[in-house]
């Protein structure tokens, strides 16, 4: 059995497998933090990576936005191999990580702008999923960027062949931050108790859905509602923002994070927009705060990756 993720460093993380991944973030109670990344943007600190900033800053699991599996990109990284990018971030970081695919339907026309863009490697293909876990992903999250034509039933689908074909090699997370493009499912339509019985039947071990407050019509009741039913599922939560509140001031941070916490939610997701490829650092650091205090932040950000 794995110790709760809070109290382990990144010799624990070395061994996990998906199962302890799951009974790790269910054991820290609403206390695991997730920071979306950007890699092919030039990084804040220019020759440092945006993961390790996240690290940093205090976050538990990295998740890599528009990470192509074909041509991997994380600028700041040392020099390495294509294959060897998720190792070298676990490497330097000592953070579980996760990657966004997203199944795209074609039925949906394109409405966003260059940066956004699909390319193949970010296609929620069965083969790009089999190169993730090959290269040592942790945790493949079904998604979509703005305006590029995600659907719920795309992400059904898909989460189907991934069951099917990955077994538990890895944790499969399943939902929207905002509408992605398909405005049918838009406001409270973004996800609904029917949307997660699919996702849990074709294999989903986390539930993603908007944090209260990000979305129009999003509020702490419904997300909470919507949190005790996949729990009575048996699959875990991921209250997201994805709205570019991640660069909002600290204390919206602040606001937005009680009320997730109040939803029963078991991990909390900061997007990558607080100005380019990362939340704002300051409200990393505040968002942990108020989900753990500032003992279990200190630790997660002054643990050394040696230990």
């Amino acid at each position: 059995m794995a110790k709760r993720l809070l109290d382990c460093n990144a010799s624990d993380f070395q061994t996990f497998t998906k199962a302890d991944m799951i009974d790790s973030i269910t054991k820290s109670e609403g206390r695991v933090l997730v920071c979306e990344t950007i890699g092919t943007v030039m990084p804040m600190l220019g020759n440092v990576t945006n993961v390790e900033f996240a690290a940093s800053m205090g976050a538990d699991i990295l998740l890599l936005n528009m990470f192509d599996v074909n041509a991997p990109v994380i600028n700041g990284l040392p020099p390495c191999a294509a294959r060897d990018v998720i190792h070298e971030v676990k490497h330097l970081t000592g953070r579980l990580v996760g990657i966004n695919l997203e199944p795209v339907e074609d039925e949906y026309e394109c409405d966003t702008d260059e940066m956004w863009a699909m390319t193949e490697g970010r296609r929620a293909t069965l083969e790009n999923a089999k190169k993730a876990c090959d290269m040592g992903v942790n945790m493949i999250v079904l998604t979509g960027n703005p305006g590029n034509g995600i659907s719920n039933k795309a992400i059904t689908d898909t989460l189907g062949k991934y069951k099917k074909n990955l077994g538990d090699r890895i944790v499969l997370a399943a939902g929207k931050m905002h509408a992605s493009g398909v405005l049918s499912e838009a406001g409270e339509k973004i996800i609904t108790k029917e949307d997660i019985k699919e996702f849990v039947d074709a294999g989903a071990d986390v539930i993603l859905m908007p944090a209260p407050g990000t979305v129009p019509g999003i509020t702490m009741e419904y997300i909470r509602d919507l949190v005790s039913y996949a729990h009575s599922l048996h699959v875990l939560t991921l209250t997201s923002i994805g709205t570019s509140q991640e660069g909002a001031d600290v204390d919206t941070i602040r606001q937005i994070a009680l009320l997730c916490k109040m939803t029963g939610t078991d991990m909390h997701h900061l997007g990558d927009s607080g100005y380019t490829g990362v939340s704002l650092p300051e409200n990393i650091t505040a968002y942990s705060i108020v989900i753990r205090g500032v003992r279990h932040t200190y630790h997660r950000m002054a643990a050394s990756i040696e230990r």
